[in-house]
């Protein structure tokens, strides 16, 4: 006979009434929700509580290693001088463009702490995509790094760009302020008082979805803080349910390996960690060597990447002679971790607890989790939804809700979801309908609420966590003068979970080789959206009954011919 589950009882006693994660019902664009009581009106005020840690490391990047007070008081420096220097005012559109390092999190700690918008941009992305973004959004202050500035040169002078250079910039051909010449400049300043309301808007994270370019999904305060909330509530549940060896020896800290312009990385391990006292120490890019170092030397606790990453992590550690011990969870997002995975990390890391996150950007990365001993119960599964202001329901072509057990699309209605799309009216209401969020992903829920996610309705691809859009990186190959039509699809890939593919049918006496195709589409698309297979031909595309390419037809022959390959 199954024992009762524990956690509705535990949810249930900490949201109740004059409880630390007391709920009240609350309207949000006409849809009845619930939220957290004791949350903070806005982000600014949520980012002041970081104040409570005090002289606690909180970063740690290189030879940068700064304590939670200095932080705030570097953000607070930076956010006067956007206020005083640019003019900047609550709800302006301010960017950041860099890779991760110190000075991003202060950047939008300042950023939201005086009601403007944050807008983190993809770091990977080109000249021609960051115009677009900048374009889009608005944008006329930038916070970037040198290898950014380098790209957003050819275009300041036509967006007017006021750019804050984190690093060196003298050899580039642009007008920059230095960030730590306005660090000097604004030394001591507090933190300006803006009153911001639950509602404004916080932040534009751009997603690539299945129609070309990608959209700026925007939240509010309330959204973000209603993630937090939901993930803090969702641990003291875990803490109430785990045994005591599974408690870190020392204070928390992590190891940051996924880029902060992801919500992953910047709700649940940057935001979080502000709140909870956690030390983050930043990787400079993905080195499993090094990680397993810096786990030894930092006593890192809580471990967060691509499946990809946790793979590698867990094949290395067998051999590794650093001392390990202090891990305790070892976690999994934007993309699926294979079965087999989960009980191999358990088996390696004795004291670490496996688990796995569902979310988007679209909801603030708010979704399912799965952990522990459900995990290894269930590693096909990415768990329950996340408590206590979210809900799944499957649905079919209808619209009409499922039973468990019956595949759908999974769609999810949450006080954490994000308002809509930037600029894109019809976008949002196609997306957001009654308060609930259409994912575009195929999943099942089973009889005891566990989600299983089985397939995409939208025409995207997942490479090591980055969405990648089938329709934009088609866009940018027919800009080609040989090519005459052309489907691009998701491949297996063991290390990446999909790689991208395309089928080229070129035009009749042209001729084209696969390198130089790559060469031209770097031109125009981040280095991760250029396919790594190509498959070119004269023969016109298979097309199904309505005309449309048999884009189903192509993934499953080529996918075929990559397996073969490998195997001899």
């Amino acid at each position: 006979m199954r024992k009762p589950d524990p956690v509705p009882a535990l949810v249930s006693a900490l949201t109740a009434p004059g409880q630390a994660f007391a709920l009240q019902p609350v309207t949000v664009d006409g849809v009845e929700c619930l939220e957290y009581s004791a949350m903070p009106a806005n982000l600014g005020g949520y980012c002041a509580l970081m104040r409570q840690h005090a002289d606690r490391c909180f970063v740690v990047y290189r030879d940068q290693r700064y304590t939670f007070e200095e932080t705030w008081a570097r953000s607070a420096a930076l956010a006067t001088a956007l206020q005083q220097r640019f003019g900047v005012q609550p709800g302006d559109r301010v960017s950041i463009i860099s890779r991760n390092n110190p000075e991003w999190m202060m950047a939008f700690i300042a950023i939201v702490s005086i009601g403007a918008v944050a807008v983190p941009m993809n770091a990977w992305w080109t000249t021609e995509e960051l115009d677009y973004g900048i374009t889009d959004s608005g944008s006329r202050v930038v916070i970037a790094d040198p290898e950014r500035v380098a790209r957003l040169a050819p275009i300041a002078e036509r967006h007017a760009l006021a750019i804050i250079s984190v690093g060196d910039c003298a050899a580039i051909p642009v007008a920059t302020v230095d960030f730590e010449a306005l660090q000097r400049d604004y030394r001591a300043a507090a933190m300006p008082e803006v009153e911001v309301a639950p509602g404004a808007d916080a932040t534009i994270m751009y997603t690539s979805g299945s129609t070309g370019h990608p959209k700026g999904a925007v939240s509010t305060h309330r959204a973000i803080l209603a993630a937090l909330w939901s993930w803090l509530l969702l641990g003291v549940v875990n803490k109430q349910l785990a045994e005591k060896s599974a408690a870190p020896a020392g204070l928390p800290a992590g190891l940051l390996t996924i880029p902060l312009f992801h919500c992953t990385a910047s709700h649940s391990a940057f935001l979080l960690s502000l709140l909870v006292g956690r030390k983050l120490v930043i990787m400079h890019k993905w080195d499993v060597e090094e990680a397993l170092r810096l786990i030894e030397a930092e006593r890192i606790t809580w471990f967060n990447g691509v499946p990809t990453m946790s793979a590698e992590l867990q094949a290395a550690a067998r051999t590794s002679t650093h001392d390990l011990s202090s891990l305790v969870d070892i976690f999994s997002g934007g993309a699926a971790r294979p079965p087999d995975q989960v009980g191999k990390i358990a088996g390696t890391f004795e004291r670490s607890v496996p688990g796995i996150g569902y979310g988007l950007t679209e909801t603030n990365a708010i979704g399912a989790v799965n952990a522990g001993a459900a995990y290894l119960a269930r590693p096909a599964s990415t768990g329950r939804v996340v408590p206590a202001v979210t809900e799944f329901k499957v649905i079919d072509s209808a619209g009409a809700a499922l039973p468990s057990g019956e595949r759908g699309e999974l769609c999810i209605k949450s006080t954490a979801n994000v308002r809509g799309y930037w600029n894109k009216p019809e976008a949002t209401r196609e997306a957001f309908v009654d308060g609930w969020f259409h994912t575009g992903d195929v999943a099942y829920l089973d009889e005891e609420g566990f989600l299983y996610i089985v397939d995409r309705i939208k025409d995207i691809i997942i490479r090591g966590g980055e969405n990648i859009s089938c329709i934009e990186v088609e866009a940018a190959i027919h800009r080609h003068p040989a090519v005459q039509e052309v489907a691009v699809f998701g491949l297996p890939d063991e290390r990446l979970g999909e790689s991208v593919g395309a089928v080229v049918a070129l035009r009749a006496g042209a001729s084209l080789g696969a390198a130089e195709l790559q060469a031209f589409l770097r031109e125009h698309l981040a280095a991760f959206k250029v396919p790594l297979h190509f498959w070119l031909q004269h023969e016109a595309l298979p097309r199904i009954a309505s005309g449309k390419i048999f884009k189903r037809q192509l993934k499953a022959e080529y996918a075929a011919t990559l397996a073969s390959a490998a195997e001899r």
